[in-house]
């Protein structure tokens, strides 16, 4: 059989630890973890983790950054299944409500949500957060401006950070709550009346 490329030993190599990072940061948590459980978990050498990623940290912002793109991802898919209509509010909801039902998956709360403030730090974690979902919520509220539910010279980018804002602490009540179905229904229907408010009838 032909031997495999070094690009193919990367990726292999580069998957197995990301995808043992993510089982064990989800259901461990960060400080939890140690170097050595994901060398072990992933059939590689301490090595090959300090090659690719430099750390453990380093291995987890790559398993967060492929978090947050599967979750941008099914967010755009969501958007798009959504009912054709005019009314931007449609697509607006399918994308919360799938956001908010997101938030309740336990690997979403430990390392999104739980960890990635405190790993990353506040600032790096609010940057990462705007280059996956602020795109969307501009791309909406544009959206909504185009349809005339939005006035023309509203500042688009400025509402949607409050937008984002808003949503994310949604997510994080909804991913804490003790009912997390029962605050899926009330976050929604709270972050409907929010954007209401911002568009025209």
């Amino acid at each position: 059989m032909p031997r495999r490329s070094q690009l193919d030993r990367t990726r292999s190599t580069r998957g197995r630890l990301e995808e043992a990072g993510r089982a064990l940061f989800a259901e461990h948590g960060f400080g939890a973890v140690s170097a050595e459980q994901i060398v072990a978990t992933a059939g590689v050498t301490r090595g090959a983790l300090q090659y690719h990623y430099g750390d453990k940290r380093g291995l987890f912002v790559a398993v967060l950054e492929r978090l947050e793109q599967d979750n941008t991802d099914e967010l755009v898919a969501a958007i798009a299944g959504a009912p054709p209509s005019a009314d931007p509010m449609v697509g607006l909801r399918a994308g919360l409500d799938a956001f908010l039902r997101i938030c309740r998956r336990p690997e979403m709360v430990r390392i999104a949500l739980s960890d990635a403030p405190a790993v990353l730090g506040w600032d790096a974690w609010r940057e990462l957060e705007a280059k996956y979902g602020l795109g969307l919520v501009v791309l909406q509220l544009e959206a909504a401006r185009g349809t005339g539910r939005l006035a023309p010279d509203a500042p688009v980018r400025m509402l949607a950070q409050l937008v984002l804002s808003a949503v994310t602490e949604a997510g994080l009540i909804v991913a804490h709550a003790d009912d997390p179905a029962a605050a899926h229904e009330q976050a929604l229907d709270a972050l409907m009346l929010l954007l209401a408010g911002l568009l025209r009838g």
